[in-house]
């Protein structure tokens, strides 16, 4: 089973402002590209995934996305992330009806491809499944098999929202890279720890992180 993976990117302006820890107005932008290059190039060499759908707007991020690999989609909704989610689901469907679809972060710099196929191997035994976040609080990856609806809830506790939407949960443990988004200085410290990738590295080198 090949899954075309839908990845939503936030106007980089916008982007990881939790991270005002870490990282300056001046270099967050940087570093929430340099997160979803590093999260669309582990995706595209994953051998469970046949294609990646950027979801945004930013023009540097479609650009530097595209270059990489991968399609992009207009946010033409402007609805929030899972309007966006769900936007980028049905232009993939659209074009392969019969593809399985998953939701992936932006945010996930350290992600390994081996692991990213565990899990997605494992969400193909149901209609429907998730990947709790590091914290066990959020959403890092939800599946939807041929034929059914992603129905994203992501956000504010979204692990509770997709388990009682009907999502399986899934309890893999060596899939760590999978599940450490960034969204302030302690889970940047964390993926750093996981080892991230080559750009998300580079733009680390020039922060002041406490305790790094």
């Amino acid at each position: 089973m090949l899954w075309t993976l839908v990845i939503p990117v936030k106007p980089l302006a916008r982007a990881k402002s939790r991270l005002s820890d870490a990282a300056g107005d001046g270099l967050r932008p940087s570093l929430a590209l340099a997160f979803a290059q590093d999260t669309v190039a582990a995706a595209l060499t994953c051998p469970a995934v046949r294609a990646v759908a950027v979801v945004t707007d930013d023009v540097l991020a479609g650009r530097e996305l595209a270059a990489l690999g991968a399609q992009v989609v207009t946010d033409e909704p402007h609805g929030g992330l899972n309007a966006a989610v769900a936007h980028g689901a049905a232009a993939v469907r659209a074009m392969r009806p019969e593809s399985p679809v998953a939701a992936l972060n932006a945010d996930l710099p350290a992600l390994r491809p081996a692991e990213l196929a565990r899990v997605l191997d494992a969400a193909g035994e149901f209609p429907r499944a998730f990947l709790p976040d590091a914290a066990a609080i959020g959403t890092t990856l939800l599946a939807a098999a041929p034929g059914r609806e992603l129905l994203p809830a992501f956000g504010t506790e979204s692990r509770v929202r997709h388990h009682a939407s009907g999502a399986v949960e899934l309890r893999l443990t060596g899939v760590d890279s999978v599940r450490q988004d960034v969204d302030t200085g302690d889970d940047l410290r964390a993926a750093l720890a996981l080892g991230v990738g080559a750009r998300t590295a580079a733009v680390a080198a020039r922060l002041l992180i406490p305790g790094q």
